[in-house]
């Protein structure tokens, strides 16, 4: 049996050109799923503009796609075993490719998070399917060189994203943020059935042995709960009845999920594999990184464009720094623990470094910041995920053993993604929040018999008046002028606010690092992504 393997495994291995290609064309599919991740961000602003919504609102564009992703990566292995992989990974490119031409058509918000979900069913696969073509058309000596190829591939998608996504939404429009995936989809699709090779399965999974009450339950707790995130603060939380309705409809979801999970034979996630001490503990932390990661990410694009007044390309551009430092952590991070550093001091150095970034960012944060002083604390940003990334994954799956490592990657992964999600939620809710809160705290600071006041409105009024307003509108300008200045300051404040939140939530959690106890053996390092 095991002969027969190596066979089958020795068969898909390429040469020359043809690996070549096959290498393009998977590479060209994870940066597909990873660009369109971030690409988005610096857009929120113009379709929130030109579809007429809300922050709260804009932010499922980039949920959905998040929260599709979570869904659809555990049916991925049986889908390539059901279909074959060549088979799943093309029509998982045409899905992808159809999404996004819609997406770009959208003509409202909802139908944009629609097709935006759609899109994301279809990029789930590509990510963790590319990884394994590439992996299987190497020969076992050389998987090394091929796990680099793609990690640099990886390296390259949210560098690109942003800068991207800012010079099409500047010179062009936001929906060709989506079209220029169309003939990308398309040339990796003919290249996919020409050249991609799908192993040979023994007997396939039956449609009722598929976990389809896991995956509906899973997808009503997180689809409620996210609802619930996103508009609880603005429907007044429990005082709406449909806020009430899905609280309880997530509420069972998860419990039922959970009930499911352990006693059904073939689960969707195996929530067994928690019994794993370290395990356990890296999935919180795997979440709390997704959180700080994708909600910075989120959160910074936002804040230069609506407060600083940037272009989308000013506010792509500023995060390179960040992408390029984690880029260059990635080999030397892997020296380190091939030297023998113990992951758990690694990972407790990043999340310090995430602390004092996020510290720095509270600090440096008013109405007039220059690209100058955000320059270093994404560069520490950068230092402090490079020393993140791998180490707790690392660290999560030490303890593990056989297929329980497979089974503890893919929810690390799902759990990365989760945090993801929950942190953009709970980030939109809080500047929300905490701007009225700001206002209101701001508000008695500006006292109409205060003399600085009088002048400044004064001076206010003159300068409309110069520009040709009667007296009465000149002065309704005055006050409307000094409301905006008055809002600007309270978001920049819930900014801070926010921030140094997220410093805090990396600081507590190092000690919870530094408990976990160091795996026997070395970890399996295919599975980590």
């Amino acid at each position: 049996m095991a002969k027969a393997q190596v066979i089958e495994e020795s068969d898909l291995v390429e040469y020359g050109f043809r690996r070549v290609i096959i290498t393009v064309t998977a590479i060209l599919c994870a940066l597909l799923e990873i660009v369109d991740t971030t690409i988005v961000n610096v857009a929120l602003n113009d379709m929130r503009g030109s579809l007429g919504a809300t922050l709260n609102d804009v932010a499922w564009v980039i949920t959905a796609y998040a929260i599709a992703n979570v869904i659809i990566i555990p049916m991925t292995s049986w889908l390539s075993k059901q279909f074959g992989r060549r088979n799943y990974f093309a029509a998982s490119i045409i899905i992808f490719t159809l999404a996004s031409f819609l997406c770009g058509n959208a003509t409202n918000i909802w139908e944009l998070v629609a097709f935006r979900f759609i899109q994301g069913m279809g990029g789930g696969a590509l990510l963790v399917t590319a990884q394994t073509i590439i992996t299987e058309s190497y020969p076992t000596a050389k998987r090394g060189m091929a796990q680099a190829i793609y990690g640099m591939g990886i390296i390259v998608g949210p560098t690109l994203g942003p800068p991207l996504g800012g010079y099409l939404v500047d010179n062009y429009s936001w929906p060709y943020i989506f079209y220029i995936n169309i003939p990308i989809g398309i040339i990796a699709t003919i290249l996919t059935i020409m050249y991609v090779r799908s192993p040979k399965y023994g007997d396939k999974l039956k449609v009722n042995q598929v976990d389809w009450f896991g995956i509906v339950s899973l997808a009503a707790f997180i689809g409620s709960l996210q609802f619930v995130l996103e508009h609880g603060q603005q429907d007044d939380w429990f005082e709406d009845p449909i806020i009430i309705m899905l609280s309880v409809l997530s509420l069972f979801g998860l419990v039922f999920f959970i009930w499911r999970e352990l006693v059904y034979e073939h689960p969707i996630v195996n929530l067994r594999v928690l019994r794993d001490r370290n395990l356990s503990v890296g999935t919180v932390l795997t979440f709390i990184l997704g959180f700080g990661l994708f909600g910075s990410t989120f959160i910074i694009p936002i804040y230069t464009q609506s407060v600083l007044g940037w272009t989308a390309t000013d506010a792509g551009l500023l995060l390179i720094p960040s992408s390029i430092t984690t880029g260059i952590m990635m080999p030397i991070i892997g020296k380190l623990l091939e030297r023998g550093v113990p992951q758990k001091y690694l990972a407790a150095g990043g999340f310090a470094i995430f602390f004092v970034y996020s510290y720095w960012m509270f600090d440096v944060m008013t109405p007039d910041t220059g690209s100058e002083h955000f320059f270093w604390p994404l560069v520490a940003r950068g230092l402090g995920l490079g020393l993140l990334f791998v180490p707790i994954t690392t660290l999560s799956l030490s303890t593990l053993q056989g297929k329980d490592i497979g089974d503890g990657a893919a929810f690390t992964g799902m759990m990365r993604q989760l945090g993801g999600s929950f942190g953009i939620a709970i980030i939109t809710t809080m500047v929300s929040r905490f701007s009225q809160q700001h206002r209101i705290d701001l508000i008695p600071n500006i006292s109409g018999i205060d003399f600085q006041v009088q002048q400044r409105i004064e001076n206010l009024k003159q300068m409309f008046i110069s520009k040709g307003f009667s007296a009465s509108e000149a002065m309704s300008r005055a006050y409307q002028t000094i409301e905006g200045s008055v809002m600007r300051q309270a978001t920049v404040l819930s900014y801070m606010d926010i921030f140094l939140y997220l410093g805090i939530l990396f600081l507590l959690c190092i000690p919870f690092v530094l408990i976990i106890k160091a795996g026997k053996g070395k970890v399996d390092t295919s599975a980590v992504h």
